[in-house]
């Protein structure tokens, strides 16, 4: 109910020392969500003795992987009155007036582009007197500026304001958000080493890269998320660009699903298109040529005359693989057609496929010689050859 969110809202008190009278003050810290930003914790600090009292602000999240900078272009009144989240390691700035608020300079502070403008003026302000009395040059160039930044709270004409956290920590209000804002531009960047240093993050060194950035891509198995084909259920592919001896590099690619247990593995060539297209021709003889490995890429084709059987280009996609392991897919891949499955196949058809697979099985087992043609307008040479010299029939 209402009643237990406010009590999730009530601050932490904790007795500290004023920096002020040294009598014990009151500090009390409160954890707040900012919308369409992050937690952060207000802490403000107030001495009955003296009457002392100063509020800060630190973010409740960690440093972020990127530093952030604020763009704002102020061109109305109502642009002052965004909400500011400003960390102590984060700069100010207006460029217009070469103004800088330094990071560490201010703690941090939940507050409003006016609110940050005019605590630099009451900064500025602070110690005019004693210089005005020491009769110091400076005091009437100080003058002059404040008059400029009280100038700028009236926006009398336009100005930006910027701030950059190398920390990623700080924050300008969007009032229009979730929609675009047009006036503010949002730039995440990667922190310089220096900036890392400043923050007390400690900086690898980088490590000494290797000279072929290609020689790290072969040894290197590399990730990302699918979803599986089967059950929809997200999945990883692994990749990895392999050198296959004689031939050339390929991409091998596999999906495996934790969720449902369907593998699929698939074959892209790595290389260019050669200038010619590839045909070759096999004749099976032996049960001994079942095993020699076939890189079958996406854009090739294979014809089986012996049984008036071709398979077309984009079927079974890219396969690294053996003449076994490539007719036992064909087999599955006819064999499991929906249109030739149960109630809405014909008698005839089913018949003329139990042929087409007893045909199959005994290629595989060497009792029925065949010939295989690899017809590949890339030009990516698919077969393993024996004696390397084309004693291709």
């Amino acid at each position: 109910g209402p009643g237990a969110e406010d009590e999730d809202q009530q601050p932490t008190e904790i007795q500290s020392l004023c920096m002020n009278c040294y009598g014990n003050g009151m500090t009390r810290l409160l954890l707040t969500k900012i919308p369409f930003f992050k937690e952060i914790i207000v802490s403000s600090f107030s001495c009955e003795h003296c009457g002392w009292s100063n509020t800060e602000i630190q973010s409740a999240g960690r440093i972020q992987e990127q530093g952030v900078r604020y763009t704002l272009s102020v061109k109305v009144p109502e642009d002052m009155n965004r909400e500011v989240v400003k960390t102590d390691c984060a700069t100010a700035r207006i460029p217009e007036l070469d103004f800088e608020i330094p990071a560490f300079s201010q703690k941090g502070a939940l507050t409003t582009v006016e609110g940050l403008i005019s605590r630099a003026i009451s900064g500025l302000e602070q110690d005019q007197p004693a210089r005005r009395a020491k009769g110091e040059a400076l005091a009437g160039k100080i003058d002059e500026f404040v008059a400029k930044l009280k100038q700028l709270k009236r926006v009398d004409s336009p100005f930006t304001f910027i701030i950059d956290d190398p920390s990623g920590n700080s924050f300008v209000e969007n009032p229009y958000a979730p929609r675009k804002d047009d006036a503010l531009v949002v730039t995440h960047y990667n922190r310089t080493p220096q900036q890392g240093d400043m923050l007390g993050l400690k900086t690898e060194e980088p490590e000494e890269k290797s000279a072929d950035p290609i020689e790290d891509l072969r040894n290197e198995v590399l990730q990302f998320n699918t979803n599986c084909p089967e059950c929809n259920a997200p999945a990883t592919t692994n990749m990895k660009l392999v050198q296959i001896p004689h031939f050339k590099e390929v991409i091998i690619m596999a999906t495996n699903c934790e969720n449902c247990g369907y593998r699929t593995n698939e074959v892209k060539s790595g290389g260019a298109v050669e200038p010619m297209g590839t045909r070759i021709t096999l004749h099976i003889t032996d049960p001994s040529d079942m095993t020699r490995d076939i890189l079958k890429s996406e854009t090739c084709s294979v014809e089986i005359p012996e049984l008036e059987f071709e398979l077309g280009m984009g079927a079974l996609g890219g396969k690294f693989t053996t003449f076994k392991g490539l007719l036992k897919d064909i087999c599955n891949l006819v064999t499991r057609n929906p249109f030739t499955l149960g109630d809405s196949s014909n008698p005839d058809r089913t018949e003329k496929l139990e042929e087409f697979s007893q045909k199959l099985d005994w290629i595989i087992e060497g009792k029925l010689n065949a010939h295989f043609i690899l017809d590949d307008p890339a030009g990516n040479k698919p077969l393993e050859n024996k004696t390397m010299e084309h004693t291709l029939k």
